[in-house]
């Protein structure tokens, strides 16, 4: 399974609406700039029915340069946070159909695979 590139998704989205590639383009590039000045200025973005972009305070603690063993100290950070919809998550989590077949038989048929019921059914 390969990533996604933003380029990917222009394309994508050129293709199934449309539009020109330069104008998807420009729309992604400022939506993804508007969240990231959100995001820097601690504001939430709720997206419905796909998830919420946040940003959490860490507090500065000790730490060690793996290369030179020094300690240092982490300065206090926000990090961005992604917490998935539920709607997504389910969405994510849909089992796929996948379909066994009978090599012992001369008509090869596709079996759906059924587990968890009683034995010997």
């Amino acid at each position: 399974m390969s990533n996604v590139t933003k380029h990917d998704l222009i394309q994508d989205v050129a293709q199934s609406t449309g539009f020109v590639r330069s104008d998807i383009r420009n729309v992604f590039e400022e939506l993804l700039s508007l969240v990231g000045e959100s995001l820097r200025d601690s504001r939430t973005i709720e997206i419905r029915g796909f998830g919420t972009f946040s940003v959490k305070g860490r507090k500065s603690r000790p730490a060690r340069n793996p290369r030179t063993g020094e300690e240092v100290l982490l300065a206090d950070r926000l990090v961005p946070l992604f917490k998935f919809s539920a709607d997504l998550k389910s969405r994510i989590d849909q089992p796929t159909f996948v379909p066994e077949v009978n090599v012992d038989s001369d008509i090869h048929e596709t079996v759906p695979h059924v587990s968890g019921g009683p034995e010997g059914v």
